[in-house]
């Protein structure tokens, strides 16, 4: 199993919401929602764990156990309308979804486009590869090759990591996550760059390759994807947010499934 810690980073999140947010239900459900009487939340049930489908056919995942979390506090049905990575912001744009809750880490490029609550976990960014493998710092991937999903943010990292750091390395990308996963456990490729919940289903799923985190590229914050303008539901996603890390039940939840506790520092972006 994949474990690391998170280093600290600017001002807590959740001291800093104690000190000036009310809790959440203080600003009141959008009655947009209310009169509809559900609320309408996208998720990717395709990208375990954050969303899958277990043994029933039923969605389960981190992303599910917050959505209805969330549907819980707003008093209302919880719907889920399964998406993809692709098209969750167009799906959100499209007024198809309330909200996105689906491993949505906040980046530049999206804030352009939709909204975020406030970050209610983090997406870590990893190196991974066999214990054999001496790899301690981002000079020991000289001519080493590696995998990565084309466009996701372990592949934004890692090109900013062999950059930044003048480290000649071949970076193989594949099309999507899945391709990519399975590169690594034939053996086409040694070393992994992905999200920390991929590389730790890789370990899992290939125990004989061995595999252990080399390096933390990053910490993406995570947060729900919202609406530009909907203001009045970002207030009470925001207020929400602050009260379940406060009382630990986001932390749980995300303990349950990536088997440490969040950093007791979220970055804001």
């Amino acid at each position: 199993m994949l474990k690391f810690k998170l280093a600290a980073t600017a001002a807590s999140l959740a001291i800093g919401l104690a000190l000036g947010a009310t809790a959440a239900g203080a600003a009141d459900v959008p009655a947009t929602i209310k009169e509809r009487g559900k609320v309408i939340v996208a998720i990717d049930v395709s990208h375990p764990p954050y969303g899958m489908l277990d043994s029933e056919a039923k969605e389960t995942g981190s992303d599910v156990e917050t959505a209805k979390l969330l549907a819980e506090d707003m008093g209302v049905p919880l719907e889920i309308v399964p998406v993809s990575g692709a098209n969750r912001v167009p799906s959100l744009i499209s007024r198809k979804v309330d909200m996105v809750i689906a491993s949505f880490s906040i980046t530049v490029e999206r804030k352009k486009v939709i909204d975020y609550s406030k970050p209610y976990g983090v997406i870590p960014v990893v190196i991974s590869a066999s214990k054999e493998t001496a790899i301690k710092a981002p000079a020991d991937l000289a001519g080493e090759s590696l995998a990565v999903a084309r466009g996701t943010t372990a592949d934004i990292e890692l090109t900013r990591l062999v950059k930044d750091n003048g480290v000649d390395a071949n970076i193989v990308r594949y099309e999507d996550e899945a391709t990519t996963n399975t590169a690594v456990a034939t053996g086409q490729q040694n070393i992994l760059a992905a999200a920390l919940s991929t590389a730790n289903e890789v370990a899992e799923q290939n125990p004989a390759l061995n595999l252990e985190l080399k390096i933390d590229m990053a910490a993406y914050p995570m947060a729900v994807g919202l609406r530009k303008g909907d203001d009045e539901l970002k207030a009470w996603v925001d207020e929400w947010v602050a009260k379940n890390l406060e009382n630990g039940k986001l932390n749980t939840i995300y303990e349950k499934y990536f088997h440490q506790s969040l950093p007791k520092t979220i970055p804001e972006e």
